[in-house]
């Protein structure tokens, strides 16, 4: 799997997934013009900090940046994963942008990975720890991956602009590679359950999102239940915030998620926190919960055994599977599915066989697997 070549990159676009590919193919990367335009140019602080905890998950990795920032050398080392890691996201990313590498990356390890993330926890940019417990943890058993050995822990829940969340995840590594899928089967919607949060506010906020997302979810089907989350005291983080995190599970056991978080939020560029013209004030809560409801029917919509945030994680799988065929649907594709398609022909060379399903609206992807296996192991 190991490639001498440099591979030429450019643009700030799909940053986290270019490193990732890069560092489980073993291709060196130089991607130039990161923001070369902008009026703050280069990399931004969570990108800064992705490099940092790809450092501590991994042995003998090189990061050369310039001086503005605009142009990036990455020669990835070998993944060791690790005990009681403990990493701080800051506060211009969630959680969620660091969690989906390091389940992925993780899994081929040389030991299993034990990490805790420290920042926010639900924002509205990025899928929130509630969706990677309840729907991308449960995907991975359809790989192989014992789910019993797969843990996420919310410790606190933290709510931009000033975080203060915390949570635990603990990955396996893969013995010796994945398990090729054939899941093409959607079935129908039985039940929905999702979980309404709220940090440093009324705990009736929860109640209002429940109420609002059930009054439309209802006229579905009647098994609906969403559990309150409140938090308070030195759990609750450091910013008020609530928000409401929906599954959908179908008859045939797949997991089809959406979300919708209020807070105050915060410019990407990082402004002053506690300036007003850089805040926006959040949605109501009988907003947050029709929304979040709405956004859930229209993923059931779009078809497809995972949602549209799925699709590049479930893509990359697929890639990562033995040499056997794969064959999964999913629905509209996503832009973020579409670019992972492309990134993984360029790292790992395999090629996608694309056919849609107009009775349905879906799309049938099949490949083969590149026959990945985990190296790093140990071998006893």
């Amino acid at each position: 799997m190991v490639k001498a070549s440099t591979l030429q990159l450019r643009g700030a676009q799909h940053f986290r997934q270019r490193l990732v590919l890069s560092t489980l193919s073993g291709t060196a990367v130089r991607i130039e013009d990161i923001r070369a335009d902008d009026t703050s140019p280069g990399l931004r602080n969570y990108e800064v900090s992705f490099l940092r905890l790809m450092e501590k998950v991994s042995d003998g990795c090189v990061v050369e940046i310039n001086e503005t920032g605009t142009k990036l050398r990455y020669k990835p080392g070998v993944l060791v994963g690790g005990k009681q890691l403990v990493h701080d996201c800051g506060l211009t990313r969630s959680v969620g942008y660091f969690l989906e590498p390091m389940i992925v990356l993780g899994l081929f390890g040389k030991k299993p990975l034990s990490i805790t993330l420290k920042g926010i926890t639900n924002d509205s940019k990025d899928p929130c720890v509630d969706t990677f417990r309840t729907t991308t943890l449960p995907m991975l058993k359809r790989f192989g991956i014992p789910l019993e050995d797969l843990e996420l822990k919310i410790v606190s829940r933290g709510a931009p602009p000033n975080g203060g969340g915390e949570v635990r995840l603990k990955v396996p590594i893969v013995q010796n590679s994945l398990t090729a899928v054939t899941w093409v089967d959607e079935g129908m919607v039985k039940r929905i359950r999702g979980v309404a949060y709220s940090t440093r506010v009324s705990p009736q906020m929860a109640n209002r999102m429940v109420d609002a997302s059930r009054g439309i979810l209802n006229r579905l089907l009647p098994d609906v239940y969403i559990f309150t989350d409140h938090y308070s005291g030195q759990l609750s983080g450091r910013s008020p915030g609530y928000g409401i995190s929906l599954v959908a599970e179908t008859t045939s056991g797949c997991l089809i998620s959406a979300e919708c978080a209020a807070n105050y939020t915060v410019s990407e560029e990082g402004g002053d926190l506690s300036d007003a013209k850089n805040q926006k004030a959040p949605m109501l809560p009988d907003d947050t919960g029709s929304q979040g409801a709405m956004m859930l029917l229209e993923e059931i919509k779009q078809g497809g055994v995972v949602d549209s945030t799925h699709q590049g994680l479930l893509f990359l799988l697929c890639a990562l599977c033995p040499e056997d065929v794969s064959k999964v649907r999913v629905g509209k594709l996503s832009t973020y599915g579409i670019k992972t398609l492309r990134h993984i022909k360029d790292f790992l060379g395999v090629q996608f066989n694309i056919k849609p399903d107009p009775t349905t609206g879906t799309v049938i992807l099949t490949c083969v697997g590149c026959g990945y296996k985990n190296l790093s192991r140990k071998v006893s």
